[in-house]
């Protein structure tokens, strides 16, 4: 859903994925954009961008599978001036 060119989006967690990286383990997280078992992400299928998102942590403990996620995208302001 969108507010002064804020958006809100709804994604699914779908796997976490341990990976070997030195010096410790990373954990991939991928998510899709949800499009139905619910009317409101039905109403998210039909308003916001789909599409999939793929992250990675050091931390094991940040998204868990089959939960669902609002993710909101915002402009960033400014960039710094160096």
């Amino acid at each position: 859903m969108s507010n002064n060119g804020n958006i809100r989006t709804k994604f699914f967690c779908h796997s976490v994925t341990k990976m070997v990286s030195a010096p410790a383990f990373v954990y991939n997280y991928k998510f899709s954009a949800v499009t139905s078992g619910s009317e409101e992400n039905k109403t998210f299928w039909k308003w916001t961008p789909s599409g999939m998102i793929e992250l990675s942590s050091i931390r094991d403990d940040l998204f868990e599978v089959g939960k669902e996620y609002y993710l909101d995208f915002m402009p960033a302001s400014e960039p710094i001036k160096e």
